[in-house]
């Protein structure tokens, strides 16, 4: 199975990749990174209010050592935080990213949620805009956006996203939202897809796994596959790490889709896009 998406603008990114999302700076991160890239892992997502992002560019290097490939193999995802938001502000935050990485640019540049200010959002995507018209970073996209905050971008956007970064689990399906994104040619990726753990002791999922002799967390990633959505599992155990990659040996069958899709409850694990303004 192919195990890239290709944007509306003809680049590719992996289909999984590492999340890094509530690991502090340290050697554990610095280790977890460098081991999923010897791994086989070509995408690692970070952020700048992670605050972890020197840890997680220490990883990437050491990870181009030890796996003996070079950097523009890599897809690294970082985002631009709302403190930060404003058309010169965006630049700068993003230089300072960079830095704080030790690279020469990201492969994908993301709004990390719209906020209350519809017009510093636009702004602040104009901003993006301008990185990827000078080439200094290779995607743009946007992040927890709903669809009237898409709707409202694309009347002013001369880019259009190539991803939007959304919540996205069997207890919260955002069909309605993924099926926008088809329409639009926007990739849909999942953030914290296997809840903390908390869906990895649900029956079905338990029941699922058993079937196909995988882990839950198997089946959650694949499922995430199966709807075409890009998912960036968060681990720093070796293991684990391993695991969560190891899911393109096998396919959920229609009845497994169909038992996970009854699970959705519209509920959500994190705040409401409508409504959150970072704090």
């Amino acid at each position: 199975m192919e195990q890239t998406v290709t944007f509306h603008n003809g680049n590719t990114m992996p289909k999984v990749g590492l999340g890094t999302f509530r690991v502090e700076e340290g050697q554990e991160l610095v280790e977890a990174v460098k081991h999923a890239i010897v791994s086989g892992y070509r995408s690692i997502d970070t952020a700048r209010i992670y605050d972890n992002e020197q840890s997680v560019g220490e990883g990437i290097r050491q990870g181009i050592e030890a796996a003996g490939i070079s950097r523009a193999d890599l897809f690294i995802t970082t985002k631009l935080w709302l403190d930060d938001y404003g058309y010169e502000e965006s630049q700068t935050a993003y230089q300072a990213s960079l830095d704080r990485l030790g690279l020469d640019y990201a492969d994908l540049y993301l709004l990390h949620w719209p906020g209350q200010d519809t017009q510093l959002y636009i702004d602040s995507w104009k901003g993006l805009e301008k990185l990827y018209n000078d080439g200094k970073v290779r995607n743009i996209g946007v992040s927890n956006f709903n669809i009237e905050h898409l709707d409202r971008l694309l009347e002013e956007a001369s880019v259009k996203p190539v991803i939007n970064q959304i919540e996205f689990t069997p207890y919260l399906n955002q069909q309605e939202l993924r099926d926008y994104l088809k329409e639009k040619f926007i990739v849909a990726e999942s953030w914290s897809p296997l809840m903390n753990g908390e869906i990895l002791t649900n029956e079905v999922v338990m029941n699922i796994a058993e079937k196909h002799g995988k882990s839950p967390a198997q089946i959650i990633i694949r499922w995430n596959i199966e709807k075409d959505v890009v998912i960036i599992p968060k681990s720093v155990t070796p293991s684990r790490i391993e695991e969560n990659l190891n899911i393109f040996d096998f396919e959920l069958t229609k009845e497994d889709l169909y038992e996970l899709d009854q699970l959705n409850e519209d509920r959500r694990n994190g705040p409401d896009p409508a409504e959150y303004n970072g704090h």
